[in-house]
């Protein structure tokens, strides 16, 4: 399980692929694929208390049927809880860039996140 601590400034992972079928495009909005690739692949096995907010939300350039996305999350800051010592806050930038290596979106927010000691 992991906590605030694992979190560390510059921290790259890479979330996962995902190739577009038309059907999909239609579904996507209500589908979330990136969101359900960052609760598959680390949210899910982290102490997270929930997030504030996302900022930053932009959509650079545009997905269309048959493109594959890779996503990655990036830890901008991080910081311990200032009034809970049981909790720490981590920034993290999400990016998805296409088969091509165009980013297409970016994403930026807060999460708290339980400490292990």
């Amino acid at each position: 399980m992991m906590g605030w601590e694992d979190f560390k400034v510059g921290d790259s992972i890479e979330l996962g692929r995902h190739t577009f079928t038309e059907e999909e495009m239609l579904d996507f909005g209500r589908r979330g694929i990136g969101m359900r690739l960052m609760v598959d692949n680390y949210l899910g096995r982290c102490r997270s208390l929930g997030s504030p907010g996302v900022e930053n939300i932009r959509w650079l350039k545009p997905v269309r049927a048959g493109d594959t996305l890779t996503y990655r999350r990036i830890v901008l800051e991080s910081r311990a809880s200032a009034t809970r010592k049981d909790m720490g806050l981590v920034k993290h930038r999400w990016e998805a860039v296409n088969q091509d290596g165009s980013l297409v979106f970016t994403m930026e927010g807060w999460g708290m996140f339980g400490r292990k000691n």
